[in-house]
């Protein structure tokens, strides 16, 4: 079931009848093939031991055999009939559900292209129900966001998509626009005769309305990519931190060997944490020191590059062992500004005598000398840390465990979230709604600067452009192709 690599529809004639593997290849209980076109369910029952299926009502199940060209029964089967235009593809679709036996599945597809039925492309099911009316382009993209949904949140908002949640407000949009966009194209129709059909004040209201709705789409991307895609979590810091052994406490389990040896990390390891519905893809590295070895210089190499691709760093040091002046120099290397940052003040057991408000105020004369190297103050810190990103723990005594679980989830997700509400998770999505807005700008600026109404028709058009292409009302081929061929080849 995996998507091929590229997709041109215009090779093969969508009137075909289609047929793929619609489960998971391999063994299972039960494999499921489907057909889709105008033939699907006459080739069906060319081999269909049963009830004639050319004569059944649609949304039925029809139990039989199916039978190859020898008279061989290869497998008792149950049947669903779909009859256009109410199916998946708005076509004539056929079911057949088999045991899962490669064999046995290898077979019937083999038997049914025999008959008249080609192999699907990548997504060619769900290309046909788009091309059919059944959906619009970004319900599409939402289907193929539910089958790689991995939690909760993910399958909620890609539920909400599919349904039509996030189309809806798009074509909300639109047909406001339309209606202004018409009145302009009325007013160049009887341009020689100076009448206004569109009032400027009315579609200045109506632009900054639209411009709202538009910048708060745009600005729930950050979430929605979060929650489709997980978010990239580094665990960095200096050998013996206690990297390892806070993933450990994350998960739950002994996922990363843990040693009082120095560099056990040499490479990246990977997990993923779900914290209520929200994946966080957590990295543990290899410490930061000058190398020691060949191999631990590739780790160190691998940390940096994580880190430089990290949406969340989670620095940890060890309060017995480093220095404040150390602790600042790290992080003022590690942040970016389009990073979060959570420093993890660990094993506060071992040295209760630390003060994490120390790190916002290195200067303060009550810090004792022995907190920095060589006793020597920083006398310009090159990172100060704010309070909030200060968490204090014991990651081997699992001490304030719960308390960072929660302190991630707010970093991401700041502020209540309403999953009902339309939520951008989709890149091209993203990209259409920042033109759009653009252009809208472009329509304000010629408003407030009195321009011309073919000017403001051209920005206005451009904006509907843009917006009709989340819905697939503007598409190319090349654009579809490339959105379909993601899909898996039953799909």
């Amino acid at each position: 079931m995996t998507a091929g690599k590229s997709m041109n529809y215009s090779q093969h004639n969508l009137s075909d009848t289609i047929v793929a593997l619609a489960t998971p290849p391999g063994v299972g209980a039960i494999g499921v093939i489907r057909l889709s076109g105008g033939d699907a369910i006459r080739i069906v029952q060319k081999v269909f031991g049963g009830k004639d299926l050319t004569k059944q009502a649609s949304h039925t199940l029809h139990l039989g055999t199916i039978i190859n060209d020898e008279g061989i029964i290869l497998d008792e089967v149950l049947i669903s009939v779909f009859k256009a235009p109410h199916s998946y593809t708005g076509e004539n679709i056929a079911e057949v559900s088999c045991h899962g036996s490669p064999y046995i599945l290898r077979q019937m597809l083999e038997l049914f292209i025999k008959k008249g039925a080609r192999l699907a492309q990548a997504g060619e099911f769900t290309l046909r129900a788009f091309l059919n009316g059944k959906m619009d382009l970004s319900q599409a993209e939402a289907v193929a966001d539910l089958i790689a949904s991995t939690s909760q949140s993910s399958h909620q908002v890609a539920m909400r998509q599919m349904r039509g949640g996030f189309s809806h407000e798009i074509k909300k949009l639109r047909e406001e626009l339309i209606n202004f966009a018409s009145l302009i194209e009325l007013e160049l129709d009887f341009a020689e005769e100076d009448v206004e059909f569109a009032n400027r004040d009315d579609l200045k209201k109506l632009v900054d309305k639209i411009q709202g709705l538009i910048r708060a789409l745009i600005n729930s991307f950050r979430l929605g990519n979060v929650i489709k895609n997980g978010v990239p979590t580094v665990i960095a810091g200096r050998p013996n931190a206690g990297k390892s052994t806070l993933l450990n406490a994350l998960l739950n389990e002994e996922r990363a060997i843990v040693s009082h040896i120095a560099g056990t990390t040499r490479d990246t390891i990977e997990e993923v944490l779900n914290i209520n519905g929200v994946e966080f893809r957590l990295i543990d590295t290899a410490g930061i020191r000058e190398a020691q070895d060949q191999i631990e210089a590739i780790g160190v190499e691998k940390t940096m590059e994580k880190v430089r691709q990290a949406a969340l760093l989670v620095y940890v040091f060890d309060v017995g062992e480093m220095k404040i002046d150390e602790i600042l120099t790290d992080v003022g290397k590690l942040q970016r500004e389009d990073m979060q940052l959570l420093v993890v003040c660990n094993k506060m057991d071992t040295n209760p005598y630390f003060k994490p408000e120390w790190l916002m105020n290195p200067n303060d004369p009550s810090i004792p000398e022995y907190f920095f190297t060589e006793g020597k103050r920083p006398s310009h810190p090159s990172s100060l840390i704010p309070h909030p990103s200060i968490i204090t723990l014991s990651a081997l005594h699992g001490m304030n465990i719960p308390y960072l679980k929660e302190k991630l989830y707010d970093l991401v997700i700041s502020e209540q979230v309403n999953l009902e509400s339309p939520i951008v998770t989709n890149a091209r999505h993203f990209e259409a709604l920042q033109k759009a807005s653009e252009s809208l700008d472009d329509v304000l600026r010629g408003l407030a600067e009195g321009v011309t109404s073919d000017f403001v028709a051209m920005d206005i058009r451009r904006a509907l452009a843009f917006l009709g292409e989340i819905l697939g009302e503007v598409s190319t081929e090349d654009l579809l192709g490339n959105i379909f061929s993601r899909f898996c080849i039953g799909k």
